[in-house]
């Protein structure tokens, strides 16, 4: 884990980033006191400021990201600093500081929240509880669920799990490795702002614009990273086929999304499981044309389950990778 007396600033060691990934595994996301909520209403309390000074538009929402954005690198950096004082004060103190920052970076880290939200969603489907179902699935996706059927539900949650494989875990994880814990907070903060004012409707078009645009750059790279994990992960689990399928279809229509990403991860995911996602949705009560993505086959109630496992996979394949590509470059 390095020596006693100091950690970096831009570097965590690699065995402090996988047990960060495994700490997350086994205990997931605090109730309260989260830093991504934190975040939030750091992002909520400087968008309300700048209306209230009349500073919307394409320029609010750039002083938006600015603000918020220097803030939390600041206070990353302020963090890691603090822990390297503590740190080089003895072993003993070193150890403690280790265990602080693996605590905190399981935190920006979120896949037992991810199979933890999506199981309850498949339970009560299972259960015929169907308006809790939807109520549940409010949480993951942003379309209207009144009228979602069972298997438009399971179709949804499948998406949320593809596109948040890359948002919540490999994405996060990527950003850890290349530039410590300051890189990790940033990517998080980027993201958090694109899904808070990321949207295309009159209030935020203009005033989320820079927010979207620079999740979208922050992502392309992990994007198409999860994409490949997501074709390795069928190929272990599913046989080659299913994997040709998964890489089929995801350079065939990982494009057809809106967003420039998260159609990378959904395609790769509806190949392998042999389903069909996207389709029109409706959206605070307008009908919006998307295009499919895949090829229905034979649909199982197990889809939810087979998409999870998928997820679980790809995710200790993009952490065994990224270490044993670290371990070979430094």
């Amino acid at each position: 884990m390095g020596n006693f007396r100091s950690m970096k600033l831009f570097y965590v060691d690699s065995l402090t980033i996988a047990l960060a990934f495994f700490l997350d595994l086994v205990i997931g996301d605090p109730k309260k006191y989260h830093p991504i909520s934190g975040i939030g209403k750091l992002i909520q309390k400087t968008e309300n400021f700048l209306r209230s000074i009349h500073i919307d538009g394409k320029l609010g929402g750039l002083l938006l990201f600015l603000i918020v954005c220097s803030i939390t690198l600041f206070l990353s950096i302020f963090f890691i600093n603090l822990l390297s004082l503590l740190s080089a004060v003895s072993k003993s103190f070193y150890f403690f500081s280790l265990v602080i920052l693996i605590i905190v970076s399981s935190l920006f880290l979120a896949l037992k929240g991810l199979i933890l939200a999506s199981s309850t969603i498949d339970r009560l489907i299972n259960e015929n509880k169907l308006y809790e179902a939807r109520t549940a699935l409010k949480a993951l996706v942003g379309r209207d669920i009144e009228n979602l059927t069972p298997k438009q539900i399971r179709i949804a949650v499948v998406e949320s799990l593809s596109e948040n494989l890359s948002d919540a875990v490999i994405a996060p994880l990527f950003y850890f490795f290349i530039g410590g814990f300051p890189f990790l907070v940033l990517y998080k903060t980027v993201n958090t702002l694109d899904s808070m004012v990321g949207y295309k409707n009159e209030k935020y078009k203009d005033f989320g614009w820079f927010s979207a645009r620079m999740d979208d750059l922050l992502n392309f790279i992990p994007a198409r990273i999860t994409g490949l994990m997501i074709g390795l992960a069928t190929l272990f689990l599913f046989g080659v086929k299913k994997a040709k399928d998964s890489f089929r279809i995801m350079l065939r229509d990982g494009r057809k999304h809106l967003s420039p990403n998260s159609g990378i991860p959904e395609a790769a995911m509806a190949g392998a499981l042999g389903i069909r996602v996207g389709g029109p949705n409706c959206y605070h009560g307008i009908l919006v044309e998307k295009p499919y993505i895949g090829e229905e086959k034979v649909f199982s109630d197990d889809v939810i389950k087979l998409a999870q496992k998928v997820v679980v996979l790809s995710s200790f394949l993009f952490l065994a990778i990224a270490l044993g590509v670290r371990s070979f470059l430094w």
